[in-house]
């Protein structure tokens, strides 16, 4: 496994690479379904130094990017309500709806801030007594014991300005949507560090039991990266279906059950709408009629507009892994950093801003 002082070997480095380049096969697919493994990959180059025959395909890790437009227009609607600060992480500012942006918003006057924690929202909140303060919660498991826990602590302080706007989703039953795409064809797949410190490694079992697809749990340093595909090219050339760990320093085999038992507590599974996929029942995360005081749509009842997608985007094929970024006929032409037409253009985890910042 690799340690913490491995990170830069290069001995180690090449080994890796040899390994890969022995026991690849003569064609494999292997999706990373992390948006800082897709980061990790295109800025140190990791793409090129697959075999020949063997391809790296970006899945749905972006949890901004996985955002469905009408989720967009619910937070754009949110932040319409009169007297409502809308707190949020920055690239949600960017991401175009159907007609507009947080951030056209807030150049409309709308006071819409960036905050680096749901904490700083709470803070926001108890210095603005006279305001409504809305959290945007979007992530995947990773974020979501943070919100649970933010609305527990809003509660014991008796915080009645205080809300979340919940878009938050599960990983696996996504994996087990897209593994029965009929244009998607996987070999393996490189599984996400973040959210693997959550829930661990029993929920990613299903991939290899009922798919027979290997998967490896990996970290975000390059030869975290080279580690983890090495070990699915030897499940790959030994025949092997099993979940691997290979970031053994971040991931306990039953994940956190201190953060699982937060989002238990707060929330409850329902049907969510992946963009690039659909409505995935089981997939996201609403919170619990206990805490339903905390739940912004309750709360405000906003009118959101008629959901319209951005014409031309291949955001959801891009998501589902079946087309590189560079295949959209509007990437770098139409679609840029300073102009996004999709979400995959505008966060910092997004496959196309990966691929126009490095390739």
């Amino acid at each position: 496994m690799v340690g913490p002082n491995d990170f830069k070997d290069p001995t180690l480095a090449r080994g890796l690479i040899e390994s890969i380049q022995k026991l690849a096969p003569e064609h494999a697919t292997l999706m990373e379904v992390c948006g800082t493994h897709t980061v990790a990959i295109a800025r140190n180059g990791i793409r090129s130094l697959m075999p020949e025959g063997c391809r790296l395909a970006s899945g749905p890790g972006c949890p901004v990017c996985v955002t469905s437009n009408h989720d967009i227009d619910a937070v754009i609607a949110l932040a319409r309500v009169p007297g409502v600060i809308l707190t949020t992480f920055g690239d949600m500012t960017r991401v175009p709806g159907s007609t507009s942006s947080l951030l056209k918003e807030q150049a409309a006057g709308r006071d819409v801030r960036i905050v680096y924690s749901p904490l700083d929202a709470l803070a926001i909140a108890k210095e603005n007594p006279e305001r409504q303060v809305v959290f945007v919660g979007v992530g995947f498991e990773t974020t979501t014991p943070l919100i649970a826990i933010a609305i527990k602590r809003a509660k014991a302080m008796g915080l009645a300005n205080f809300s979340v706007f919940a878009a938050h989703k599960n990983m696996p039953n996504a994996m087990d949507v897209l593994m029965r795409d009929p244009n998607l064809k996987v070999d393996a797949l490189i599984l996400p560090g973040h959210v693997s410190t959550i829930i661990g490694m029993e929920p990613w079992r299903f991939l290899a039991e009922k798919y027979g697809i290997p998967g490896v749990i990996t970290g975000f340093e390059p030869l975290d990266v080279l580690e983890g595909i090495a070990m699915i090219m030897r499940q790959l050339h030994e025949g092997r279906a099993e979940i691997e760990n290979a970031y053994t320093r971040g991931v306990m085999p039953q994940g956190n059950p201190v953060a699982l038992a937060a989002i238990d507590e707060v929330f409850e599974t329902c049907t969510a709408t992946w963009r690039g996929l659909g409505p995935i029942e089981g997939s996201g995360y609403r919170i619990r009629e206990e805490f339903a005081q905390f739940d912004a749509l309750r709360r405000f009842e906003p009118e959101i507009e008629p959901t319209q997608e951005p014409k031309g985007c291949r955001c959801g094929d891009v998501l589902r892994g079946i087309m590189a970024p560079n295949e959209c006929p509007l990437f770098r032409r139409v679609c840029t950093p300073e102009n996004p037409v999709g979400p995959c253009m505008v966060s910092s985890e997004g496959s196309c801003a990966a691929y126009f910042r490095y390739y």
